[in-house]
């Protein structure tokens, strides 16, 4: 069967790799579907390879005489389509104006077949080890790859046992020659069939020369391929590694680029090793015509440089820089603390002899900007690494104790930068450099970090990697001056940079739903916009309300919070987070009396409340408490909050208000696996039980909530979509003021901070239950705490017992209790936070 009648009865993976091969390629498909029999027929490795530039002379007209045949059968042919036609017409003009049109179509057809015969055998490899159908185009390019290094082992075996051959070819025309040349009569009868035996010798031996310089060709190509499909790859992990320094999910790592690396860079060593050989053998014996004379020189600079080109790209950063203390944020560097950062060269050939050395600098081309720092390296800037280690672990070195320091003029203290960008905009990089040496090669490597912001107080540092953020998701290039002309982000490229934030650090990122509130509080009305751009202005400096406060900065505290106190609650997917009061609004007034959620406050730094909705009188007002920060959380977990939250009613009874999460989960199923552990039996016999709470007070001046609007269903769907309308809820009759442009100023803010004072207080077992019995007058003598004990039962002895006839010697003893007087200690019984506990406009 025809090469091309096998193509096409290939599995779907296989014909992809022919449609991306012709893609590629000058020759249209239809001209090689066309004329297949007649292509395969011909001999285009000695038209593309060969010495006689006439056979591709030849094979050229030859083929555009069968495609103009092919045209006008076409033409003639009512059911060849009119787009076959046309391309057939138009590749024949176009061929013939090719420069040099006949070497490069025998070239490029002879190319193709090889390609196409690649394929074959991969599919057939493929079908005998019963390996399944390729289905993503990363694993068709990694069994590509695995495929040519394959090819390319089978090629240079065949080339070595080619060079051998010919080597023994010529010591056998060398000997001859030798007998020959030393018989000087021309009298002997024999001397004439000796020399037409040397003659049949030296033809072959040219014949031979000219086969191992047509292998060396053909392995240079299929070399210069692999290099091809490599770096790519390498530019594909970067890209890769660039976004994993953001948080995004980390790499596989560069194991298997470093064995592919390896495997070409191993091939090209000993092709060029060959050649070198090959040199020798052409000195040893010289004619003219001998195409080693040229042909070796060229194929061995073709040789230098694809190992110059791979090497150069071979020597990466694996791990860029960071310090230890906050390994989450990468590239930024603190003057003074030490930092980590790691490099490779992923071709792992080393002399067994030869230790490599690197050497790392700074700002080596720093940019010429008034007030840019310039910084020493303050440890040894060198790392060597001997042929043990390297065959042990691989060509790396790692930096693990590089500390840095600014340069300052003289009578210069800090701050001295004064130029256009502040610090955490200034961009530096740093620099690596090895010198090479393998099989004679030597050459200088270098490669770089992504750039890097030195800060020089941790108070710079969320800032600092808003920078970093900035910068990765929108240079793809080394740009040291970047932030003299930001560019705007895209929110597609924003918002799952965001999500990243959270996954990264914390466990889970962000859905849906809490990326168009960011997108929302971020672009407003723009949000509607297919993909709206944000300024970097917008993003880390501009103070955005309600709150006031950066967008970023607002993010940050958020992300720290739920890092140091919520983790396990925000992985479960028990916080709602990033909902806006108009959403929260729409969710908890469809919902059972006493249903929660929990959300981020936009008003505070850092501060997660809790907002539950109340049925009262037909009514279902949204109450909130006011955020609890790091402070109170460093204090009282959250989950310990909602367990015993008490309501203060009218009647002074107290009463959890918090009874379902939303949508309708009990709240000791949804918080009950978080809960603290019960105090043991035996201590609650010794003490009496007592806990921390929060309690707020209903008060009685409290504004009512803004009244409910029942909406018709279309609208209410409507408004769901948008969610564009602003955060804080107000009365009705004062939107249409808004609405009018009216400036309220500080008018509006008591209503809007109007809400549920809370205090945080030590209670004792049972003091929270309610009782039924008429209410005690306090009693005056005792502490507050308890003042409210029911002392009912003890009034018999109020006047006739004097507790010191009983118990001269003071309090018994209780069981294990020491002799020995306990060290009096005390705290206070409440505290109340510095700002009032507010609403639902957090």
């Amino acid at each position: 069967m025809a090469q091309w009648e096998l193509l096409q009865s290939l599995d779907n993976p296989y014909l992809d790799q022919l449609h991306q091969l012709y893609s590629q390629s000058i020759l249209p498909m239809d001209v090689r579907q066309s004329l297949a029999a007649w292509i395969e027929d011909q001999d285009w490795k000695e038209a593309a390879m060969g010495n006689d530039s006439s056979k591709a002379k030849m094979l050229f007209f030859h083929f555009l005489d069968q495609l103009n045949s092919e045209c006008g059968r076409c033409s003639q042919d009512p059911q060849c389509l009119l787009l076959l036609q046309h391309n057939l017409r138009k590749f024949h003009k176009e061929a013939q104006a090719l420069p040099q049109g006949a070497t490069v179509l025998a070239e490029l057809i002879f190319n193709l077949l090889l390609e196409e015969q690649r394929i074959l055998q991969q599919a057939q490899r493929a079908q005998e080890q019963g390996t399944p159908d390729l289905e993503t185009p990363m694993e068709n390019e990694q069994v590509e790859i695995e495929s040519r290094i394959l090819d390319l082992i089978a090629m240079m075996e065949n080339l070595v046992k080619s060079f051998t051959q010919l080597k023994d070819l010529q010591d056998v025309f060398s000997f001859r020659f030798e007998i020959f040349s030393q018989k000087k009569t021309s009298l002997d009868p024999h001397q004439s069939i000796e020399k037409q035996l040397l003659q049949n010798t030296a033809n072959e031996l040219d014949k031979r020369r000219k086969e191992v310089l047509d292998a060396c060709k053909a392995l240079v190509g299929r070399l210069t391929t692999l290099v091809d499909l490599l770096l790519p790859k390498l530019d594909e992990w970067k890209v890769r590694q660039q976004k994993a320094c953001l948080g995004a999910p980390q790499d596989h790592g560069l194991e298997q680029l470093e064995k592919w690396f390896t495997a070409g860079a191993k091939h090209l060593f000993h092709l060029r090793q060959l050649l070198k050989q090959l040199k020798e053998l052409s000195y040893m014996v010289r004619y003219k015509g001998d195409p080693f004379k040229d042909g070796i020189h060229l194929q061995k600079a073709q040789v230098t440089e694809l190992l110059q080109r791979l090497l150069h790209r071979a020597f990466v950063v694996e791990t860029q820089p960071y310090m230890p203390h906050t390994q989450h944020r990468p590239l930024i560097l603190k003057t003074g603390s030490k930092f980590t950062v790691r490099t490779r060269l992923l071709v792992r050939l080393q002399e067994g002899n030869e230790s490599l050395m690197a050497e790392v600098s700074i700002d080596k081309n720093p940019p010429q900007s008034q007030g840019f720092r310039k910084f020493n390296i303050l440890t040894s800037n060198q790392k060597t690494l001997t042929p043990e280690k390297g065959q042990k672990q691989g060509l790396i070195w790692d930096f693990g104790f590089l500390t840095l320091v600014e340069q300052r003029p003289t009578g210069q203290g800090k701050g001295n930068n004064k130029g256009p960008m502040t610090v955490t905009e200034e961009l530096h990089i740093i620099s690596f450099t090895v010198k090479y040496t393998y099989q004679g090669l030597k050459m200088e490597l270098q490669t770089d970090t992504l750039p890097v912001v030195i800060i020089s107080n941790m108070n710079q540092l969320s800032i600092a990697w808003a920078s970093i953020l900035w910068y990765n998701l929108l240079s793809p290039n080394q740009n040291q001056q970047f932030f003299s002309s930001p560019s705007l982000a895209p929110w597609s490229l924003l918002g799952p940079a965001l999500s990243w934030q959270f996954s990264s650090y914390i466990g889970r990122g962000l859905d849906s739903e809490q990326l168009n509130m960011l997108k929302d509080k971020l672009f407003g009305q723009d949000s509607r916009m297919e993909d709206p751009l944000l300024s970097w202005a917008d993003f880390s400096k501009r103070e955005s309300p309600p709150g006031k406060i950066p967008f970023w900065t607002w993010l940050d505290k958020i992300l720290e919070l739920v890092h140091d106190h919520l983790k396990d609650l925000w992985n479960d997917g028990r916080i709602m987070g990033f909902v806006s009061r108009r959403q929260e609004r729409r969710l908890l007034k469809k919902t059972i009396s006493g249903t929660f959620l929990l959300r981020f406050s936009e008003s505070s730094e850092g501060g997660i409340t809790c907002s539950w909705v109340e049925h009262q009188d037909g009514k279902m007002p949204i109450r909130s408490v006011q955020p609890f920060t790091k402070e109170v959380l460093q204090s009282l977990p959250l989950t310990e909050i909602i367990r015993h939250y008490q309501l203060l009613t009218e009647e002074n009874i107290p009463e959890n208000p918090l009874r379902f999460l939303y949508p309708r989960i009990p709240r000791d199923e949804a918080f009950g696996r978080y809960y603290r552990e019960k105090i043991n039996l035996e201590e609650q016999r010794k003490y009496l039980k007592h806990r921390l709470i929060v309690v707020s007070n209903r008060q009685t001046n409290e504004l009512p909530q803004p009244q409910e609007l029942d909406l018709d269903p279309v609208l209410e769907a409507q408004e769901l979509k948008s969610q564009l309308m602003p955060e804080r809820s107000l009365d009705l009759e004062l939107e249409p003021l808004l609405q009018t442009g009216l400036d309220l100023g500080s008018a509006l803010e008591p209503k809007l901070e109007s809400g549920l004072e809370h205090t945080i207080c030590m209670i004792s077992q049972g003091m929270l239950k309610p009782d039924l019995k008429p209410e005690l007058q306090p009693e005056p003598d005792l502490p507050c705490d308890l003042q409210h004990l029911n002392t009912e039962g003890m009034e018999i002895f109020r006047n006739s017992i004097n507790i010191a006839e009983i118990m001269p010697h003071g309090d018994p003893l209780l069981v294990g209790q020491n002799i020995v007087d306990e060290a009096y200690s005390s705290c206070i019984s409440h505290f109340d936070t510095d700002e009032p506990l507010m609403t639902s406009e957090y």
